[in-house]
């Protein structure tokens, strides 16, 4: 096959993949993120990004089915099984590593269905919570999952392990919450904050028109900004010891509420 052959670890390659796999600012400074395994790799070139750089290992199985649905990129390396298990972040990728030119969705640039239901998460820190979002959105099929002043990156390997590739299936904006409530209003769609102490039960709550859930940290809930900002406080009943559920447990849960009520 067509490609330059890696068999040292030490590969500057090598290194270059690393880094990214491994620092929030190298891919930032280089506009570029890693992707491993078929599924996740298919998901994104159908979302429309494209890959910058291959890296192969034949023996792992994956390439054939790559090679069958997807044209090869320019830039193709070859490399030894102990060469890919030193970059590969997880297990069983298939033999595929992608290098992906990031991509960055405005609000503006947002395809809304005719009764919209989008995400918003202010401040989301662990990568695994984002990435669990991703999936229940997925599944609900929602219009969009709004990110407002992360503390992690979007494109951090956790979060596109966790997803399962997610990441790449649906509309992900990050912004600023000032512009996530402008851009609700002008949209005319219907905020409701979740909150431990809100006097609203979610599941009293009407989510059969243009609505939006705004989701806060475990640790600190939300700001007084969307608390303030919001159409609606609304809460999920606690009747155990503990007093809040995981975020995207949280997610889950009031997501699918509002499905329930638009019929699936």
């Amino acid at each position: 096959m067509e490609g330059i052959a890696i068999t040292s670890t030490r590969n500057s390659r090598i290194s270059d993949v690393l880094e990214l796999q491994e620092k929030s600012r190298a891919r930032r400074a280089q506009g570029l993120f890693v992707v491993e395994g078929l599924r996740e790799i298919t998901l994104a070139l159908s979302s429309g990004h494209t890959i910058d750089t291959l890296f192969v290992c034949e023996s792992l199985g994956g390439f054939e089915l790559f090679k069958a649905n997807f044209a090869l990129p320019k830039h193709l390396y070859t490399v030894t099984p102990n060469v890919f298990a030193k970059m590969a972040y997880r297990e069983n990728s298939d033999g595929l590593l992608a290098i992906i030119p990031s991509r960055n969705l405005k609000l503006e640039e947002v395809r809304l269905s005719t009764n919209p239901f989008v995400i918003i998460l202010e401040s989301v820190e662990k990568p695994g919570n984002l990435g669990a979002i991703l999936r229940t959105a997925d599944a609900a099929k929602v219009d969009a999952v709004v990110i407002c002043d992360p503390l992690t990156d979007l494109y951090n390997p956790n979060i596109i392990r966790s997803s399962i590739g997610c990441v790449f299936s649906q509309q992900v904006v990050v912004c600023l919450s000032q512009e996530v409530r402008q851009w609700l209003r002008d949209k005319c769609i219907n905020s409701f904050a979740a909150e431990l102490q809100a006097a609203q039960w979610y599941h009293e709550t009407d989510f059969t028109k243009a609505s939006a859930i705004v989701m806060g940290t475990e640790a600190e809930g939300l700001s007084d900004f969307w608390l303030q900002q919001s159409d609606a406080r609304i809460k999920i009943p606690m009747r155990g010891k503990i007093d809040s559920l995981n975020v995207s447990v949280s997610t889950a849960v009031l997501t699918f509420e509002a499905m329930r009520q638009r019929g699936f």
